[in-house]
């Protein structure tokens, strides 16, 4: 009994003393801020724009370490390794604290092994269909899916991502079956869509801006509970019947499980001052998000929502991944 006592107590008497100096001047070191993704795409825009602001409030760099690999799996292993002690964050988002934790076994806690810092911002999803179906509103569609069973096919980023799960969470709730075809990632999908392989898609806004703006895809629909500013002209699914229809991409700031109170609180106010700041919003805009403050706890208990509603979902639409 007391050696397991003592093993359990071990990461906090190694970390101790760090913890101690990391609270004594906070920071006194560039802090290593992980992105799941490659470089490039937006999700390590959204880092980089952050952060920039970010270090200037807290007055220490911040290093964006990019670790792609796994749907986020190896970043997020390597930030719940890591000491809790405030020099390494990493961006958690909807894969990796939503709808990964929903339909995979992982090799981390998306719960246990991390310590929510705060959000960042949102980005609703679109419905959107091929310019050449036959429908024009989000009713007309619904009832063309009825009129042919079995024939309308929908495409995702791939199985269990959150183009997947919205999609199936909106097959539920008209209760008729459209054939899924999953892709590695949202541009081979929009490719298909386009040419006619598929004919609608539940990707996240950003993602779908150039080709509506490009008449390619007809938007029928944006999740989210109030329309987005960028397509004003484009009903939300809650006012469209769909009462509570809420499935966003989202992104989020987490460390390692343990970091101290006075670290976490420091971090979650000059986040918070960095989202308030206007030129924020005007440049987290080009990825489509509305910048979002919560607070630690806010946040927590967002994740452990998300994770929930997608687990359900995942049990009664029997989605379950090996991998």
């Amino acid at each position: 009994m007391k050696r397991r006592i003592l093993l359990q107590a071990m990461p906090a008497l190694i970390y101790a003393p760090q913890l101690a100096m990391a609270q004594a001047a906070y920071p006194v070191k560039p802090i290593r801020y992980i992105v799941p993704v490659t470089a490039g795409g937006g999700s390590d825009t959204v880092g980089r724009t952050v952060t920039e602001r970010w270090g200037g409030v807290l007055k220490q760099n911040f290093v964006v370490d990019n670790q792609g690999g796994g749907g986020g799996v190896i970043a997020s292993q390597t930030t719940a390794r890591a000491a809790p002690d405030g020099y390494t964050l990493m961006q958690g988002y909807v894969a990796t604290h939503g709808t990964s934790p929903a339909t995979r076994k992982l090799p981390y806690d998306a719960i246990k092994d991390f310590t929510a810092i705060g959000m960042i911002g949102t980005t609703p999803n679109v419905l959107v269909v091929n310019a050449n179906l036959p429908v024009a509103n989000l009713k007309e569609f619904v009832e063309y899916v009825k009129k042919n069973p079995g024939r309308i096919s929908y495409g995702s980023a791939g199985q269990g991502s959150l183009t997947h799960l919205t999609m199936e969470l909106f097959k539920q709730q008209i209760n008729h079956f459209m054939v899924h075809i999953p892709y590695r990632g949202v541009a081979p999908a929009f490719t298909d869509l386009i040419g006619g392989q598929t004919q609608a898609m539940f990707p996240g806004l950003a993602a779908a801006v150039p080709h509506i703006r490009s008449g390619r895809v007809r938007p029928l629909a944006v999740t989210g509970l109030t329309r987005h500013p960028q397509f004003k002209d484009v009903p939300t699914l809650d006012e469209s019947g769909f009462k509570g229809f809420d499935a966003q991409q989202w992104y989020g700031v987490v460390g390692p499980a343990g970091m101290p109170a006075p670290i976490v609180k420091q971090l979650s106010d000059t986040l918070a001052q960095v989202l308030r700041a206007p030129d924020l919003r005007d440049k987290l805009a080009i990825e489509a998000i509305e910048p979002v403050v919560m607070s630690p706890e806010q946040f927590a208990t967002f994740i452990k929502a998300d994770i929930a509603r997608w687990t359900q979902l995942a049990k009664d639409r029997k989605i379950e991944l090996d991998n």
